[in-house]
């Protein structure tokens, strides 16, 4: 369990990247939703012991212990696997070679099981049989699946991916999200992204991030059950378009056969022409952030 409470921080620039983050993360997959530029990177950055925080406390308890991640990284760094947005690879090196590097890095020392250690990562993640081939030469998703090899190193017991599936063509990008459901079944991994449905099919638990703030914590079930009856549908003219927006909570638009689908949130038909539709995830995300921009209005 990693518990976050009342994270804060601020940039030289003024930018308050975190304003005040409570979050409760279990074992598991952790999904946590957010625009680009939300502060998801700022709390993974933080958390993985790369940035200092201005205030607040993450307390991790695992195995009985009970780690302060702000003040004793060292400690956190022996049970954390991050996997950053921008992973760099050395082109002209194996990924036998260079993940038995990382190993070495990772305090690895003894040659026998670090032998053990990154041919059994590199069967887990699917790259054997790519394994004495250069990195240059590996297609996107391929690299991630080495990315999350090197954050494997050390047994840790939280993982920390960030955007990890941006750029993925869609059969990499499954193979890499059935590599996440399958590590999230012993450690806890917290998946940092805005693509809405790598949530809805991997995470038991989430939370929607804005401006540095959460908006919404919880089971993404639960969280589409209370909007149950309350997002509506209607295709219209492009150019009524702006009527609508201006008139209602438009939560999402969508061309189909070239003309506007919108979704609405209201209690009731917003009026004569919409349908009913059952609520997804993608529409509690836009409503938590339509929600934070009227009150912020």
């Amino acid at each position: 369990m990693l518990t976050v409470r009342d994270l804060t921080k601020t940039y030289a620039n003024g930018v308050r990247a975190l304003d005040g983050i409570d979050l409760d993360i279990p074992r598991g997959m952790f999904g946590l939703l957010g625009p680009n530029g939300a502060g998801k990177s700022s709390l993974m950055r933080t958390l993985a012991t790369l940035q200092e925080a201005d205030g607040g406390s993450a307390v991790l308890e695992t195995d009985g212990r009970r780690i302060d991640v702000l003040r004793d990284k060292d400690a956190v760094r022996r049970l954390l696997g991050y996997l950053p947005q921008d992973f760099g690879v050395y082109p002209k090196v194996s990924a036998l070679d260079l993940l038995d590097h990382f190993a070495v890095l990772k305090g690895l020392s003894e040659r026998k099981q670090r032998r053990e250690t990154v041919e059994g990562l590199l069967h887990q993640v699917n790259l054997w049989n790519v394994r004495k081939q250069k990195l240059g030469g590996f297609s996107g998703g391929m690299r991630q699946r080495f990315g999350i090899a090197q954050a494997l190193l050390g047994d840790p017991r939280l993982v920390i991916v960030d955007e990890p599936t941006a750029g993925l063509d869609p059969e990499e990008r499954n193979r890499f999200l059935n590599l996440l459901a399958e590590i999230g079944e012993n450690v806890a991994v917290i998946l940092s992204t805005h693509i809405v449905e790598d949530v809805t099919d991997l995470c038991p638990r989430m939370a929607i991030v804005n401006k540095g703030r959460v908006l919404l914590s919880g089971e993404p079930n639960a969280a589409i059950a209370a909007l149950a009856g309350q997002v509506w549908r209607r295709q219209v003219a492009k150019a009524e378009l702006a009527s609508y927006e201006t008139r209602f909570t438009v939560l999402s638009t969508r061309l189909v056969g070239g003309q506007p689908v919108i979704h609405v949130f209201s209690a009731d038909a917003p009026e004569p022409g919409f349908e009913r539709v059952d609520p997804g995830l993608e529409d509690v995300y836009f409503q938590n952030l339509r929600q934070q921009a009227r009150a912020a209005a």
